[in-house]
């Protein structure tokens, strides 16, 4: 959430900053209405609570050199009711600012490029030459070697659900099992979570108020299945105060996740691209401040590696503003190659979300005497699903046969 004294400190710098990210200007508006009412009303406060305590100290006065204290007295009473009544104000409207604030996105980064959206993204590097083929590369969902069953999965759910049989299927977990141990050597230590998540979990990392309709809402209960693995493993530490020597804190989790998509009607309708039930393995980190950028480029690193390992041709993608999710402050994508679709798509998406989501959740550190907030990272390592597709697509032989990449055959 966004720090409210520092918005009200510098409105402006604020306001302009959210531009970037292609806050609307009404929403702004209001914003600024609702900050400069509270401020000017609890200046009004403070200089009626500074009379009273004037006003009081002077029944000792009063009393020592006899004078009558009826005037006082009434004096008091009424400013009592005038401070009741502001209290009561100031409050209203805090709330309306926090419900209000609740709802805006994070402030990008300096570093974020200005953009109306992913065509303005910035590219900032290729890893490896996509391969060649002798013959016409097939989408993976025209391979037909029995490992994706559209129809089945259709059946047992609706649209985009997909069974995975066969090789598919034990493909599918030995790169769950293969990017665990990858990331745990790079020092993520492995943790397993509820993949139903309460409102209050959501709430600390910025799902909810605002994107409730993309959840899947278990009925009769106010619970919800998990988006993102880093919905649970963030708030592991919610409302905690963490030591300084424990951090960074690096994690690893596997999960599915699930998501309506309901923002993306009619998009990647085929194949398995864009799924409402999908494997991920993530990757979070709690980190001080100072610590975060440094773990930024771990984390990208990482992710990056791991495909670089498994023999997939990628690339790294700075998001612009507009195309920055509601959370981060920055983010880079990193795109793996798809050479039945002739295009990157995005595998991987490595967000430094800086003290938004700790101060919703309220992680913090204990540095010294003061309690401060920690900068909380997020990323995809990798989207499992993609993967798979990612590796039937470049390791694809003439016959609709795949080749499975050296590294995975042990885990096969």
């Amino acid at each position: 959430m966004l720090d409210i004294k520092l918005l009200q400190n510098d409105f402006e710098t604020i306001c302009e900053k959210l531009r970037k990210k292609k806050v609307k200007e009404e929403v702004l508006d209001t914003l600024r209405s609702i900050s400069l009412e509270l401020k000017k009303e609890k200046k009004v406060l403070e200089e009626l609570q500074a009379e009273q305590n004037a006003k009081s100290k002077l029944f000792g006065v009063y009393a020592k050199e006899g004078k009558d204290i009826n005037a006082l007295k009434a004096e008091l009473s009424e400013n009592k009711t005038k401070v009741a009544e502001l209290n009561s104000l100031v409050k209203d409207l805090e709330e309306k600012l926090s419900s209000i604030a609740s709802e805006i996105p994070n402030i990008p980064d300096e570093s974020v490029p200005e953009g109306e959206d992913e065509n303005e993204n910035v590219e900032l590097g290729l890893i490896l030459t996509p391969p060649t083929f002798d013959f016409e590369a097939k989408e993976h969902w025209d391979l037909d070697n029995g490992w994706l069953d559209f129809e089945r999965g259709v059946k047992l759910a609706k649209s985009r659900f997909t069974a995975l049989r066969g090789d598919g299927a034990k493909l599918s977990r030995a790169l769950i099992n293969y990017m665990l141990d990858f990331n745990a050597k790079r020092g993520f230590s492995e943790v397993c979570v509820p993949y139903i998540a309460n409102r209050e979990t959501l709430t600390g990392t910025g799902q909810l108020p605002k994107f409730e309709d993309d959840l899947f809402k278990i009925d009769g209960e106010d619970l919800f299945l998990i988006p993102t693995a880093e919905v649970p493993v963030t708030n592991l530490f919610r409302d905690e105060i963490l030591n300084e020597n424990e951090l960074p804190i690096k994690m690893t989790c596997y999960s599915e996740c699930f998501r309506k998509e309901a923002g993306s009607a009619g998009r990647d309708t085929r194949g398995m691209i864009r799924q409402h039930q999908f494997s991920k393995v993530e990757l979070v980190s709690i980190t001080k401040p100072e610590q975060s950028e440094d773990v930024f480029n771990q984390m990208v690193d990482c992710a990056s590696d791991l495909l670089t390992s498994l023999g997939l041709a990628h690339r790294k993608v700075m998001l612009c503003g507009g195309d920055l999710g509601f959370s981060a402050a920055k983010t880079i994508d990193l795109e793996v190659w798809f050479p039945g679709q002739n295009r990157y798509r995005e595998i991987s998406s490595i967000s430094n979300t800086m003290d938004f989501q700790a101060r919703r959740a309220k992680i913090r550190y204990k540095d010294g005497k003061k309690n401060k907030l920690v900068h909380t990272l997020n990323g995809s390592s990798l989207a499992v699903g993609r993967a798979l597709i990612a590796i039937m697509e470049n390791y694809q032989n003439e016959d609709g046969t795949i080749r499975i990449p050296e590294v995975l055959k042990a885990y096969m």
